[in-house]
């Protein structure tokens, strides 16, 4: 192969890596979002802060501590708390009312995106590699970050941990059964309200690994927390709402999508998300795997 070949053969499966890598962090926040709505519809606008919040406890924890697995552990556990009250004292009195729901957590995003401003300023941040994955390694003819790799294969192993906690264990069968019929449901001794809280902690918990795990490629800075509320919503709409295998098909997408856009059409970046977005939902309004 010619040093052209070569060259272009390099930039397509950088770029394609890149794009999954990507794809891969927008699954983890994508997760927890469409989990949620799937058992208690709620559409939790407070899911970017979970991300924007998680990736600043963990660079606190970084610098204090040098461990990331650690950060990564304190930071997931902390919004997972944050959820769990979240849930039980403030959404739990609005429960399948839509429109409070919407503007209760709306109002959480912007106390919290102000909290985080507050406390660590407006700066952008960018969080340490861990060590082991600091250097990059050789792909055939070329070098790429063994961190983006590490991500990407992360990525499918949290996504085949949560298709077992949803297919094969009896918590994901008691969740599947709320979400079927949540009245059949109670009237078999599921215990609902516990199953509520457990899945919306465990949304916060995916986004804010999201955040951590984001934070030594794109960064930690204020308004990060919309950017990705708004792929996490194009990413749930794409792959369906309530679909775990959706939200990992449609985090692909969006992720290919948004770096080839910024590649090739910087200047129509967000066309070439929403407008694929739109065909899909032309021919599929349930997005890819939706219930119709």
């Amino acid at each position: 192969m010619d040093t052209r070949g070569l060259a272009a053969m390099t930039f397509w499966v950088v770029q394609t890596l890149n794009g999954i890598s990507f794809g891969m962090l927008l699954f983890l926040l994508a997760a927890g979002l469409s989990l949620i709505y799937g058992l208690m519809k709620v559409l939790n606008l407070t899911h970017g802060s979970f991300y924007l919040l998680g990736g600043y406890i963990g660079l606190v924890v970084v610098h204090k501590t040098g461990s990331f697995v650690l950060a990564v552990l304190a930071a997931s556990c902390a919004i997972a708390f944050v959820g769990v009250i979240m849930e039980r004292f403030f959404l739990r009195r609005v429960h399948l009312q839509e429109l409070p729901q919407a503007l209760l957590t709306f109002g959480f995003l912007f106390i919290f995106s102000d909290l985080a401003t507050v406390i660590w300023g407006s700066n952008p941040q960018t969080m340490p590699k861990p060590a082991m994955f600091g250097a990059s390694i050789q792909i055939g003819p070329f070098f790429y970050p063994s961190y983006r790799l590490f991500i990407i294969g992360f990525g499918l192993v949290v996504a085949a941990l949560l298709w077992w906690l949803q297919e094969g264990t009896r918590v994901g069968a008691m969740v599947r059964a709320s979400v079927d019929d949540e009245e059949v449901a109670r009237a078999l001794g599921i215990n609902v309200s516990l199953l509520f809280t457990l899945v919306f902690a465990l949304g916060a918990f995916l986004a804010a690994l999201g955040g951590v795990m984001g934070g030594p490629i794109v960064g930690v800075y204020p308004g990060a927390d919309f950017e990705v509320l708004l792929l996490g919503f194009v990413v749930v709409i794409i792959g369906g709402l309530g679909s775990l295998k959706g939200a990992l098909a449609g985090g692909l997408i969006v992720g290919l999508l948004d770096n080839f856009g910024k590649v090739f059409f910087p200047e129509f970046a967000l066309f070439t998300i929403f407008a694929p977005m739109a065909l899909i939902l032309a021919v599929r309004p349930t997005g890819l795997f939706g219930r119709e």
